[in-house]
């Protein structure tokens, strides 16, 4: 009985082994699929995404004026300039057509 379990405990590790560099090619190959938005996402993101960005950019600009005392009295100006005018920014002026 010790044979037959060594047996199957060598053949198991040797089919582990060897299907084991297949599976990584499996997701290596999901990686290069291409994902570039199609037409109809660009049109709502130019139509609809960016104009809303624009306005939360408008938005977190006056909400930081606003809340600038504050920000100056708790020491935080840097992490509310970059989550109230920074971030909206960004996602409204310098990220690619269509990537959400």
């Amino acid at each position: 009985m010790n044979k037959i379990v060594k047996k199957t405990t060598v053949l198991l590790l040797i089919a582990a082994l060897l299907i084991i560099p297949f599976e990584t090619a499996v997701f290596a190959q999901e990686e290069l699929e291409d994902r570039s938005p199609s037409a109809g996402a660009m049109a709502f993101d130019f139509l609809l995404v960016r104009p809303g960005g624009a306005i939360a950019t408008a938005a977190g600009i006056s909400c930081f004026i606003v809340t600038l005392p504050f920000s100056l009295l708790g020491w935080n100006v840097d992490t509310a300039a970059e989550k109230l005018v920074v971030d909206p920014v960004k996602f409204t002026l310098f990220r690619p057509l269509g990537d959400f």
